[in-house]
Formats: structure tokens, sequence, C-alpha cells
């Protein structure tokens, strides 16, 4: 816990397994809450995702989960729900990603936790949403991208969809619930009453297709696969230079014009095949493949400058490796290990006056701090 985080002073109680919860506990753990992790005793099931590993537990699990405390309860048994439903009645916040109506089953629903605290923020963070025929059934990362139609417009034209490489839909829910969360706070503030917050995998993903839905509802258009590119901006993709690829970003007429002269082909920018933007849509094989030939002559280093003095948006399609090692992230210092740790992990994307919250403490196994429950359940009476 960061003592002097903007949240210290707010109590969580996380009921989360595999990534969207516990992402949405860290985040809360970073601004400075105390976050108590429940976990069933077998241990939350990022524990065992592969294949790295970092002292018996999987990486993502420590990726996720830093900064906690760790409690093993068994909520199908009375007297351990009956422990953690105390420590829930003195929290300010109760998250869950309980399989879809369970909550209910072990009385663990909005309604019978705020019955003891009306203050309580409680947020349930779902599959396919709270309503609907799909509202019961469970869901993951990947299928919410198939869902809403996110892998029907990712990867290759011509080729079969994928998926996102990382869990984008996990990692927007569980910020999706802060969001939630920190207005539900703020309102508590003014008028002294908790709130449910609900929030979802599918609505985490629909929105993601915000600007897809905008245009389907204006023309009709489903929307296609551009692999690297994006269907409304040519050139806005990665072209493959000598020693691996590049990301050049033309969003106007005036960068195309820039990226001309510095390729030196000033005559692009007038044809009226591809002065405007809507031009180069209509003819965006033929001007990616101009643009193409003549950046596969020469280097990444050698296009990163090149082009950064005409202005133009580009960057390197980097590996893991290299964005850890690269000197702007060193220098945002996002990236570092626990005072009691040495695995680097990501930390918080925002600062305060400057100042990052600092690295929080290592995980736990599982049920660290049942102790510490059983103390805090009692002096808080």
């Amino acid at each position: 816990m960061i003592a002097e985080g903007p949240l210290s002073g707010i109590t969580v109680v996380e009921l989360g397994d595999s990534a969207s919860a516990p992402f949405a506990g860290k985040i809360l753990a970073e601004l400075g809450a105390e976050v108590w992790k429940v976990e069933r005793p077998s241990g939350d099931s990022s524990r065992g995702w592969g294949p790295s590993e970092w002292k018996g537990d999987g990486a993502a699990f420590h990726a996720l989960n830093r900064g906690k405390r760790f409690i093993g309860v068994d909520i199908k048994d009375q007297t351990q729900r009956n422990e953690l439903q105390r420590l829930i009645d003195q929290a300010d916040v109760f998250i869950h990603n309980l399989r879809p109506g369970s909550a209910a089953n072990y009385e663990l629903d909005a309604d019978s936790l705020r019955a003891t605290n009306p203050e309580l923020i409680y947020c349930e963070l779902g599959a396919f949403g709270h309503a609907g025929p799909l509202n019961t059934q469970g869901g993951y990362d990947p299928l919410m991208q198939a869902f809403s139609g996110i892998m029907s417009i990712t990867g290759e034209h011509g080729q079969p969809p994928v998926r996102a490489g990382v869990s984008i839909v996990d990692f927007g829910a569980g910020m999706w619930s802060v969001i939630g969360i920190l207005a539900a706070l703020h309102r508590r503030d003014v008028k002294h009453t908790g709130s449910a917050v609900n929030t979802s995998l599918l609505e985490t993903a629909i929105a993601w297709m915000s600007v897809g839905v905008a245009g389907f509802g204006a023309d009709g258009n489903a929307g296609e696969r551009h692999g690297s590119g994006v269907a409304f901006i040519v050139p806005h993709r990665a072209f493959t230079v000598a020693d691996g690829d590049l990301v050049v970003s033309c969003a106007n007429d005036s960068l195309f014009a820039k990226l001309c002269k510095a390729l030196d082909h000033p005559e692009w920018a007038v044809d009226d095949k591809f002065a405007t933007n809507a031009g180069r849509l209509r003819n965006r094989a033929e001007i990616d493949g101009l643009i193409g030939a003549v950046l596969a002559d020469h280097t990444r280093a050698h296009w990163q400058e090149r082009l950064a003095e005409f202005g133009i948006p580009i960057a390197p399609i980097q590996t893991t490796d290299e964005m850890v090692g690269h000197e702007q992230t060193r220098a945002l210092g996002i990236i570092n290990p626990a005072a009691d740790d040495e695995l680097p992990i990501v930390g918080l994307p925002i600062s305060f006056d400057g100042k990052r919250p600092g690295p929080l403490h290592a995980v736990r196994p599982v049920g660290h701090d049942n102790d510490s429950l059983r103390a805090a359940v009692r002096t808080r009476r």
C-alpha cells in the first residue's frame, strides 16, 4: 500500500480471479488503497498461468497482484464466509468477478452486503453484462473480442481474424471498473450513500468498437481487416524497412505532404489520387506500395532520424526486450521491481505532481494475511 497515495484510507475487498478484477484491484492499490485480495484456498487461476514463472507462481499473477493483502477464503464454508462478510462490512469498496448469478448464492450480492453497509461501493465485473439473454454466461477476453466484432477487423486482409496480442478487454474492464468505483466514491462523499456499479467484459469490448459502430451506422459498412493499418486513414500502418518494421502515421493531408518531401517524392502530394485522405483511401494499395518501396531501402534508425526532421509521427515495431531497454521507457521509470523482490513490474501509468506512485510490495502466498484479517475484523467491530 502507498501511504501517501490519493486513495489512502480507502479499504477495498477484491474477490477477483484471473485478470480483469485483479487488474482493477492493482490499480486501486497503486493509488494508495488498502486492498484485501480474496482467493479460493487453491489460489487465483493466474498463479498457474505459464509459461513464465517467478518463485513458484505465474509471472502474470505477479503483474496483476502486487501490493495487496492476501487471504484465502472458501466462500462455500459458512464460517469463513461470515468472516469475509464482516470485513466487507467495514470496507469502502467490494469488487468481484464471480460467475454471473453466483454472488447471491453466497449472500455476496449487492442487496445483501449493502443491507449492513449502506455506504459500500459494490462493483460487479461480469462477462456478458448484467442484463440480456446471455447475462448468466461466463466469458473470457478472446470470447469478447470475437463477440464484439474486434476480431472481425483485426488481422490481414483476406486472412483469418486474429485476437489482439494482449488482453485488451480484461484490462479495459478493470479500468472501467476503477472509473466507476472512483465516480461512486465521489458521489458517496456528496450524498452519503453507496451504490452498485456494473461493468463487464462485453461492454468494454463494445466500447472499443465505438468508431466502428459509428461507421456502420453512417453507411452500413461493417469494416474489414487492414493488418497494421486502419480503415479511415492512409498512410497509417507498418512498413518493412531494411532491418525490421516501422509504423508511419499521417493523420492529415499536411503530414502526408511532409512525408512526400522526406521521401523525395513531392509529386505524390499534388497527385489527385493521393492529395487528400479520401483519395488515398480509394487508392490505398497503390500509395502504400509506393511508400513501402522507398522505405525498404534503409534501416529503422535511418528513417527515424529522417522522418523526425519533417515532424512525421513514427515508431519502430519493437519486441518486449527492445521496449524495456529503450531509453524512453527507462526515462519514464514505469517499470520497476518491488522493494522486496527483483521481478520488474509495470507500474501505474499516471503521475501526480510529476511523481509516479512508488512500487508496491511483492505478492504473497495464498492466505498470507489470514491472521491479519481475523485481527482486523476483531478490532474494527
